[in-house]
């Protein structure tokens, strides 16, 4: 990304003790015209300078005459050239370009353009040419999420991201900042909430962070959409593609068509797009049909996507943002079950009881208003939001006749932020960020034909919070805040439901009434981070943050046995993630690293316990360490590779250590097992680009199996296997080109991380055999 930074430099006058002075004044901005905060503005001869406010605006005294001035700041190419200091004071304005080898911009760490230097914590951006290169592979955003961000764990091949956690923790996923997620009865449905199509780059934040509210304790993943493209009345992508198994083909065919259209006319820019897929049948490598329950075979993918931009002048603008996408399946076949460890559940010809499986709607709309000097040099950001969500899942025997449950999730909300520059002394210039987020989130789970399971959620959430930053001695970017979360929740009165023990196999657990009423939690949750930038070749940073959220509230109400609201164990859980990173540019080399601790006094993990889940509710402890590495070899080849290791332990017996012989590992719902990605990309001419990639799980055995030699959810041990897959484009011209992605390419037979630690016979599910993916683009 480019950015123009325009800086200014002209001449004032003012009388010096021993000699006449002069004063440069300026304002530094961007292509847009926004300020640009804490550029560095010196004059190297005389050893001195200043730093720009928050505001972009500097001002700096020498003597009169010629001297060199040097301004530089964080994502930007130093620029030294000369200026006349005299003793009357003008401003003119200088371009200064940004640094492309530098760290993109993200929004996502502080609701605010800022480069990833001014950033300390890991944050991976999934940009516009990863994320092509990956749904060209595959179009599902688990499998694209997994090989793209170090730290997240693995894809489980179905509608479902159960147990893909990012550094062990649960994750709050939003589309331009509006929650996907829904925490008070998690569903599991998040990350697959948009198509790639409408999406530009994806955000993702790692460690707990409380900055947009309740969820995000292992991070976040910001879904950024399209926006229209300037200086064009109109253009547009067309996409037409297929999709098929290179094993046993018969009935695995499926198709995509997707246009897009964009503009700017005047004050006005837009995009508008929409997609279509129907997927074929799902094969495993023998040609063997994978199990339809959760499957994304034989599935149909909407998603309409539109954005409205109106720049009413220079310092303001409005855009307003709509999103629909739905994903269902109708499939030809159901369940066989298989044998845990022996043999796979796969899918055999039959009729599927109740209503088609998976998402029939999820929309999302904001009205997005920002403003630039709304009071001296303070900002003001306003984001008005909505979404509706439903999810229903399949059909099983766990209650008297059977059913369907379904999730069904309201929200909308606003979020006002202010950003206003404070000058704190000589050199000491503070950006300060502050605002207020309201939001009400009501959620329940029940079944399709009306029965209620989980209860409804009524939450409203009020958090007025602070962010600061400032630049130290040039170099030091140091950041802090807090956040104050007020939550209230309103329960009707309700009776659990009548539900099988998994045990016995009986129907004898629940119906408990269960009186209502209100649940109230309030916290204070802080950060703070230093990150250096002097140096190229190692920028460290430090970093520590908490996040709060409500452990699946939903999950813990439909398995009550107590009679009151009030006497039932839904505390809260806080996070606490401690961080250390670096990353680092060695000539066509670029390394990241970093390595945390993340510990909790309340637990959120998942127990079987007599034949029903619940939440054990025992302090947790969460470790790990990852590294990335990308090099341009030649001009026309590029590899790159990752590693990410978790770990996490339950302290059962609440003594604060983990490592008593009482306390336990955590199941692979919370820890994915480490894994390895690995890519080479060529370009043998210009119009072709080549690329084989790796994606490795590596062994994890933590749990004995019991009595019965049966492993237990979610305990069962994870093997390692390795899948290659083969990424190829051709560009006919400046409109059109081909692109053919084959997923798992040498058709390696295997089971899916999730089937393994599920440990339970009908989720013992193979992946994907070889998919091959065809598509062809044509721009205007």
């Amino acid at each position: 990304m480019r950015t123009v930074i325009i800086a200014a430099a002209l001449l004032a006058g003012a009388n010096g003790a021993q000699a006449q002075q002069g004063v440069i004044r300026g304002t530094v901005r961007n292509e847009q015209g926004q300020p640009v905060p804490f550029v560095n503005v010196s004059i190297p001869a005389l050893k001195k300078g200043t730093i720009a406010s928050a505001s972009g605006t500097f001002l700096l005294a020498a003597p009169q005459g010629e001297h060199t001035i040097r301004i530089s700041g964080v994502g930007q190419k130093s620029l030294e050239q000369g200026a006349r200091f005299r003793t009357d004071t003008t401003i003119t304005d200088i371009t200064l370009q940004s640094n492309s080898d530098l760290n993109e911009v993200v929004v996502s760490a502080s609701r605010r353009r800022e480069t990833l230097d001014e950033v300390p914590s890991s944050i991976t951006i999934v940009g516009p040419r990863e994320l092509e290169t990956q749904k060209s592979i595959n179009n599902n955003l688990g499998d694209i999420m997994a090989m793209a961000v170090p730290g997240l764990g693995f894809s489980t091949n179905q509608t479902s991201n159960t147990g893909q956690t990012l550094r062990g923790r649960n994750l709050l996923v939003m589309v331009d900042g509006i929650p996907q997620s829904t925490p008070l009865r998690a569903g599991g449905r998040d990350i697959r909430s948009i198509d790639p199509s409408a999406i530009e780059r994806i955000e993702v934040i790692k460690g707990a962070t409380a900055i947009y509210g309740n969820g995000a304790d292992g991070g976040l993943i910001n879904y950024i959409t399209k926006k229209g493209q300037p200086g064009k009345p109109l253009s547009g992508q067309t996409t037409i593609g297929g999709n098929t198994q290179l094993k046993s083909a018969q009935h695995t065919a499926g198709f995509k068509v997707g246009q897009l259209l964009s503009g700017s006319k005047g004050k006005f820019d837009f995009v508008v797009s929409g997609q279509y897929e129907q997927t074929g049948v799902y094969k495993d490598a023998t040609g063997q049909v994978l199990s339809p329950e959760y499957g994304l075979g034989e599935t149909q993918l909407w998603n309409g996507f539109g954005k409205i931009g109106f720049s009413i002048d220079p310092k303001n603008r409005l855009e307003l943002t709509y999103n629909f996408f739905q994903s269902t399946q109708k499939s030809d076949y159901i369940l066989k079950k298989g044998i845990y460890g022996d043999s796979a559940s796969i899918g055999i010809p039959g009729t599927r009881p109740g209503s088609p499986e998976g998402t029939p709607f999820n929309h999302n709309a904001s009205l997005h208003w920002s403003s630039q000097g709304i009071v001296g040099g303070t900002d003001l950001d306003v984001n008005v939001y909505m979404q509706r969500f439903r999810t229903i899942y399949s059909f099983v025997d766990s209650w008297p006749g059977g059913g369907q449950s379904q999730i069904n999730s309201k929200k909308q909300g606003v979020r006002v932020n202010f950003n206003t520059p404070i000058r704190a002394g000589k050199n000491i210039d503070i950006e300060a960020m502050y605002g207020l987020d309201f939001m009400n989130d009501i959620t329940n789970q029940d079944l399709v034909d009306g029965r209620t399971w989980a209860p409804e959620m009524d939450m409203k959430n009020y958090a007025p919070y602070a962010q600061l930053k400032t630049t130290l001695f040039r170099h030091w970017v140091l950041k802090a805040g807090a956040r104050y979360e007020n939550i209230n929740i309103g329960v009707p009165d309700y009776t659990t439901i009548i539900s099988k023990n998994n045990t016995t196999g009986e129907y004898n657990v629940g119906g408990v009434a269960v009186k209502g009423g209100g649940l109230s939690y309030n916290a204070f949750v802080y950060n703070a981070g230093l990150r250096y930038n002097e140096w190229s070749f190692l920028k460290p940073f430090l970093s520590y943050s908490q996040s709060f959220s409500i452990a699946d509230l939903g999950r813990t109400l439909r398995s009550a046995k107590e009679n009151t609201l009030s006497l039932i164990n839904s505390k809260a859980v806080i996070a606490h993630n401690y961080e250390a990173g670096a990353s680092s540019t060695l000539g066509p080399v670029n390394l990241e690293a970093s390595y945390y601790i993340s510990t909790s006094k309340l637990g959120s993990s998942y127990v079987l316990t007599d034949g029903r889940f619940e939440i054990a509710r025992n302090p947790e402890k969460v470790y790990g360490f990852e590294f990335a590495a990308d090099a341009r070899l030649l001009n026309n080849l590029q590899a790159g590779a990752s590693y990410s290791f978790v770990e996490g332990k339950i302290d059962k017996d609440n003594n604060g250590k983990y490592k008593d012989a009482a306390d336990a590992w955590m199941g692979g719902d919370r820890i994915a097992p480490q894994k390895i990605t690995a890519y080479v990309q060529y370009e043998p001419i210009a119009p072709l680009s080549l690329r084989v990639q790796m994606l490795q799980a590596l062994k994890r055995d933590r749990f004995e199996p019991g009595a019965n030699g049966k492993y237990v959810y979610p305990q069962g041990p994870v093997n390692s296997f390795a899948l290659f897959s083969l990424f190829s484009s051709f560009r006919f011209d400046g409109h059109s080109s081909i692109t053919l992605g084959v997923e798992n390419l040498f058709n390696k037979d295997y089971y899916t991380v999730f089937s393994q630690w599920d440990a339970r016979d009908e989720n013992y599910v193979k992946g994907n055999g070889a998919r091959l993916n065809l598509q062809y683009t044509y721009k205007f």
